[in-house]
């Protein structure tokens, strides 16, 4: 097994920390602060392995199996919401500062794609409140979905929308130092030449494609095919299942993501559920580090 000791857990994390402050990195997908060859970095979105830990627990649990950064998905057990007061936020972002995890982000559940525009409307301001409340507690971006096409809709006109609500939350969150990451998701969209076709409109360059491993990756002219439509969109975050899976081809995926020098967050959204959390993120975090060559 890898040992990572606290000192260099936290050197490794220095600049990124300044990132999660706001401090001297653009809002535009920020590179250059991984610390080693490959660039890319391991981390956790809590759903599901961490959905029913509170703060504490979920960053014991992350330190204890050298998980360097998490995504904190709305609706789990951690309660970070946008309802926290001023003071409980600073508390997160101080709970965040003395561990040697990163707050890599928010894992939302808004949505762009409804035809009715009170509730597009409604999902906007949600973002925006989202966005707030990362700036507040240190992170650096909100996921968030297209997830359909509406069929009673044409596809062009949803894409349109989608990709003018994503110019228009990018812009707000520019604004707080927070990247818009789009989780390739939902029925019909999350097949990568539809997310293409979003990513035309959306050209704002602070909202990025979160690939987010999905049998359909794998349709048409395949992985490298897929990959090769959004690539140069990709944001800092990247969503795999359970990397010794051998229903998708991750070390494809990982050699893509080495061979363009990817410097973002692979991180770990689970499926299964197992009794003893700590070690089976050891077991991904060395299978990813064998997979990019650190191990």
């Amino acid at each position: 097994m890898t040992t990572i000791s606290r000192r260099n857990f936290i050197q490794g994390m220095t600049t990124a920390g300044l990132s999660g402050l706001g401090l001297g990195v653009s809002p535009k997908f920020a590179r250059g602060f991984a610390d080693d060859e490959t660039g890319m970095r391991f981390g956790l979105v809590t759903y599901l392995w961490g959905k029913d830990m509170d703060l504490p627990t979920l960053l014991d649990v992350c330190e204890q199996a050298g998980i360097l950064g998490v995504e904190l998905r709305t609706e789990h057990a951690h309660g970070v919401e946008p309802r926290l007061s001023k003071a409980e936020r600073t508390e997160v972002r101080k709970r965040f500062a003395d561990s040697p995890v990163t707050l890599v982000g928010y894992g939302s559940n808004a949505q762009y794609h409804e035809a009715d525009p009170e509730k597009l409307q409604a999902n906007i301001d949600l973002t925006k409140q989202y966005i707030e409340l990362m700036h507040d507690c240190g992170g650096t971006g909100v996921k968030v979905k297209p997830n359909s096409l509406p069929a009673d809709v044409p596809p062009e006109k949803t894409i349109e929308q989608i990709g003018n609500a994503l110019n228009e939350v990018a812009a707000y969150g520019e604004g707080f130092g927070q990247q818009i990451r789009v989780e390739v998701h939902g029925k019909t969209t999350s097949e990568l030449p539809v997310m293409k076709a979003i990513f035309d409109v959306a050209d704002h360059p602070n909202v990025g494609v979160c690939w987010n491993s999905n049998d359909v990756d794998l349709t048409g002219e395949g992985l490298e095919y897929n990959f090769n439509l959004v690539k140069d969109r990709f944001g800092e975050t990247v969503h795999v299942r359970e990397l010794n899976s051998t229903e998708y081809p991750y070390q494809q995926l990982m050699d893509l993501f080495k061979d363009m020098n990817y410097s973002g967050w692979i991180l770990l959204e689970a499926r299964t559920d197992p009794k003893d959390k700590v070690a089976a993120l050891i077991e991904q975090r060395e299978i990813f580090e064998r997979m990019t060559g650190r191990a």
